[in-house]
């Protein structure tokens, strides 16, 4: 179901669960996607021992790309016009995360309509991971 520009309001929010208890395992698939195998993602010994970290965390991409799944499942594919943000905090192996989209602004662009997300990203104690922005184009 896309979303609607007349049925949309500024202020409006939509939330959704990204990940529940985020394994060292998909830690190390998405190592292995993105070709990023810095050690700190990947290697427990280095992690915490040389570098003094509690664990591995995770790459902030992974936590921008679940954060992007969320706003597609929720505008629609190929609707996404702009995504972006900041990683604000390491996400760590148990963590769950759950990303809010807020309705910034509804406008006509070149006869379509357009709405602009603030996007923030959170793990279970409410910290922020990431914090970013999305435009997508919607059904009138």
């Amino acid at each position: 179901m896309a979303l609607s520009a007349s049925k949309l309001e500024v202020g409006q929010t939509f939330s959704a669960v990204v990940v529940e208890d985020l394994k060292r395992t998909q830690i190390v698939q998405y190592a292995g996607a993105s070709g990023d195998y810095h050690p700190l993602h990947t290697d427990e010994i280095f992690a915490t021992k040389v570098e003094r970290y509690p664990s591995v965390f995770a790459h902030g991409m992974l936590t921008m790309g679940m954060t992007g799944h969320m706003v597609t499942d929720l505008v629609g594919d190929g609707r996404l016009k702009s995504f972006g943000g900041r990683f604000t905090s390491q996400v760590w192996p148990g963590d769950d995360l759950t990303t809010t989209a807020s309705v910034d602004a509804i406008y006509d662009e070149a006869g379509e309509p357009v709405i602009e997300l603030s996007l923030r990203t959170v793990n279970q104690g409410g910290m922020e991971v990431f914090a970013g922005y999305a435009t997508a184009r919607v059904d009138l």
